[in-house]
């Protein structure tokens, strides 16, 4: 039997009631045979400085590069702030520039805003950061799933069967990737 395809998935956000956290947390239950997937968060993270970025690296910035290294593939999906990527997400990618652990790496991203007309600017700032950093963009598993708030519910999962399919066809994508 052969180890399962490992993907780390990544909310850009750091509200507990984001759509795009709960499309995340919802993903550990959805994905398919062979695919196992682990997250990592945003608020452990010092704020990126160029000078800190050399050994011995802060202990959540080894977590975070050790997480992507051990991944097959990572899922983004983040809010858009102010027409780009949030701060604290940005701080994440910043990270990982001094790094090779994404280089090569799969990645893919989901929109979950209600709006299809929302989000393109974060997911443009994501595509050019992880252009920068070399990773492989799956364009077959970056997709536009719309999440509402009042599709989240109190356990902040999403129980709609439609949205669980699509989630567990883009881990499918991605992890074959």
């Amino acid at each position: 039997m052969s180890e399962p395809r490992r993907v780390l998935l990544v909310s850009g956000s750091t509200r507990a009631a984001s759509t795009n956290t709960a499309l995340v947390r919802t993903a550990k239950l959805c994905a398919p045979p062979g695919v196992a997937t682990f997250r990592h968060g945003l608020t452990a993270l010092p704020h990126f400085n160029p000078e800190d970025d050399r050994d011995p690296l802060p202990p959540s910035v080894v977590a975070l590069r050790s997480g992507i290294a051990a991944a097959h593939a990572v899922l983004f999906c983040t809010p858009e702030y102010a027409g780009t990527l949030p701060g604290s997400m940005k701080n994440l990618l910043d990270w990982t520039v001094g790094g090779t652990e994404l280089t090569d790496r799969p990645v893919a991203w989901v929109n979950v805003a209600a709006d299809p007309r929302r989000g393109h600017g974060a997911l443009d700032t994501l595509r050019t950061v992880l252009g920068y950093v070399q990773a492989r963009v799956v364009e077959d598993a970056c997709r536009h799933i719309p999440v509402s708030s009042d599709a989240v519910g109190p356990d902040g999962l999403v129980a709609d069967p439609d949205v669980r399919a699509a989630i567990t066809e883009v881990l499918a994508v991605l992890a074959a990737a």
